[in-house]
């Protein structure tokens, strides 16, 4: 969306990342719609990664909404993966989608990571330990520019500095990314706009080459990049420190009435008390450290845990409905349940557990995004279904 697009409007307006048609009038709800046919909002894509107790599958599958209904989700290819990777160590987990909105192109970023090799289940008894500690700090990137043929897949190391130094990061995972217009200054080659990346890690001291300090937790860190490639990422820093563990922060944004964006984030906290907490904040950089970050909500789904704990629920996705004023925050029921539905018609006032008979998604399906699309795109993918890769 660009900043006109932005700035020609006092609606109230969702301005999920996600989003890809040329936005352009308001419906009776306030939200604005495309001005054509086929670029209107209609449909939404899923990308997610499956688990089960019997075997882990760490490929990326990807799920199609029911019409135009976010509450239930068909998947594509029959249920089977959409995407491998040959790189790295072979698995991808915590996939997320986000389209630059200039050129239309969507990018898969996912963790680099297989946790069960050999097809064992959620029992088979991770060493997270070394993951986080010594696991890639790259990110496998697939991205297609009609979203039924994928690249080849490709890493992105998210430790590189702008100086060609690397920071010291134990593992990469759990990336998101959200577009900025203007990230960088006026005459920035290549353009203002960027992407900026958040993900899970342990950072630890230049010094500390082998990881051995062992106060060392995970933070949710930062870079940016204007296409996912190497040669323009750089990384930002520290996101979120909280003195000890925080994971999986999902974020949207959202145009006020009186023309603030403001974006709101969900992060899991693993310390002491653990659970996901919801939080905004109406800074423009609202990456940087003085962006001023307010709490909305804590334990966010717990009562999706079985036990009614707020640790039990991880990896949340927020999307917007680009129908009407809904919003909703998926969160992840660990080990193996999966996605279970948040939903708000306001999200200054937090989510609550959308009970809905008529809510579907495949059993075990985990930690994803969702992409909103236009008529053309809904079309063309119930289209190819079992031919997209």
């Amino acid at each position: 969306m660009s900043p006109e697009q932005l700035n020609n409007t006092n609606h109230p307006q969702q301005l999920n990342n996600t989003a890809s048609a040329p936005i352009t009038q308001p419906n009776n709800n306030n939200q604005l719609q495309p001005a054509t046919t086929t670029d209107e909002a209609y449909g939404y894509l899923l990308v997610h990664f499956i688990e089960d107790p019997e075997h882990y599958a760490e490929r990326i599958y990807l799920d199609l909404s029911d019409g135009d209904n976010p509450e239930k989700w068909k998947p594509l290819n029959n249920g089977q993966p959409i995407l491998t990777s040959p790189l790295g160590t072979k698995g991808v987990r915590d996939p997320y989608l986000v389209r630059n909105p200039h050129t239309g192109r969507v990018y898969i970023l996912a963790t680099d990571l297989q946790v069960f090799a050999h097809g064992a289940g959620s029992d088979g008894g991770p060493d997270w330990y070394a993951f986080s500690h010594h696991g890639s700090t790259n990110l496998i990137i697939w991205y297609s520019d009609d979203l039924v043929h994928w690249s080849e897949p490709h890493t992105l190391d998210m430790s590189q500095r702008a100086d060609g130094t690397h920071a010291q990061l134990g593992m990469a995972w759990a990336p998101e990314a959200t577009w900025v217009e203007n990230y960088y200054p006026e005459g920035h080659p290549g353009g203002r706009g960027a992407f900026v990346v958040y993900w899970s890690s342990t950072l630890f001291d230049d010094d500390d080459t082998h990881h051995a300090d062992p106060a060392v937790y995970a933070r949710v860190l930062w870079g940016a990049t204007q296409d996912f490639e190497q040669q323009t990422f750089e990384f930002g820093g520290v996101f979120i420190d909280r003195g000890h563990t925080t994971i999986d922060t999902t974020m949207l944004q959202r145009r006020l009435a009186d023309g603030t964006v403001r974006t709101y984030r969900a992060t899991k906290d693993n310390g002491p008390q653990p659970g996901i907490w919801l939080d905004y904040t109406d800074s423009p950089r609202w990456w940087e450290p003085e962006a001023d970050w307010h709490i909305i909500q804590d334990e966010v789904g717990a009562s999706w845990d079985p036990d009614g704990n707020p640790g039990g629920v991880e990896g949340p996705a927020l999307f917007a409905s680009h129908s009407e004023d809904k919003w909703y925050l998926y969160v992840d029921v660990i080990p193996s349940i999966g996605y279970r539905p948040m939903v708000s018609t306001n999200p200054d006032e937090g989510f609550e557990p959308l009970e809905s008979e008529e809510f579907y998604m495949a059993p075990h399906t985990k930690h994803g995004g969702v992409l909103s699309l236009t008529r053309a795109e809904y079309e063309r993918l119930a289209a190819a279904d079992g031919l997209i890769g």
